[in-house]
């Protein structure tokens, strides 16, 4: 199975860090690159895969996987012996997919929020409570540890590093130091600093193809 992992990607979406864990666990895989500026995402071929239109999208063999945390969980799962996923009987099994959770569900609908300037809904309807309640829980599971469960770098630190990044290079999440250390380490990574790099590189390209078809 695992050398039929194809990813369908976009550079500088959410798919790049899906393709920072395919690099961190050394997987064969193929990237199907979509041109977003030119729509690429919105073919009947494309959305018989995703119905959204949205990257990234994961398949393998005949199974089809969307949504970024689930390709996350599966891929470390898939791969095991990197070591980037906690068994089941381990008890930091529980946290692990506590903290991918709490980055989809909590962390990026607070900064999607704050980002477009909309009014925090009522604590008793919201699914995130309010945006500091978010960024001081991740500040105080950052302190623990180098990584989010403290030692052990997994799968999920891949998640919350390029979270983290985005959210604060456009200047929404907050500069905590505990963040701003974190950061900085998971920049350092080779596979971070590969696929950045290419990402750069591709949508370079691909700004070039929208000019050239007049849709830039």
């Amino acid at each position: 199975m695992a050398d039929q992992v194809e990813l369908f990607y976009a550079p500088q979406t959410r798919a790049t860090g899906v393709r920072v864990l395919l690099e961190e666990l050394g997987a064969p895989y193929k990237l199907n690159v979509l041109n977003l500026k030119l729509g690429e995402n919105r073919t009947s071929r494309y959305l018989a895969v995703n119905p959204a239109g949205k990257v990234p999208a994961l398949r393998v063999g005949e199974a089809v996987i969307t949504e970024q945390v689930a390709i996350y969980v599966y891929l470390a799962d898939l791969f095991p012996e990197k070591g980037l996923t906690p068994s089941l009987d381990d008890p930091l099994r529980g946290p692990y997919l506590r903290w991918f959770v709490h980055m989809a569900s909590c962390f990026e609908p607070a900064l999607i929020d704050r980002a477009l300037k909309r009014e925090e809904p009522p604590h008793s309807m919201s699914a995130y409570g309010s945006f500091d309640t978010v960024m001081e829980s991740m500040r105080a599971q950052l302190a623990k540890g180098p990584y989010v469960l403290g030692e052990r770098m997994t799968a999920v630190d891949v998640l919350w590093g390029m979270g983290l990044r985005w959210g604060t290079m456009f200047g929404i999440v907050p500069e905590f130091e505990e963040f701003t250390a974190y950061i900085e380490r998971f920049a350092e990574r080779p596979s971070v600093v590969k696929v950045l790099q290419e990402d750069q590189n591709m949508a370079r390209e691909q700004e070039d193809a929208a000019v050239q078809a007049g849709v830039a």
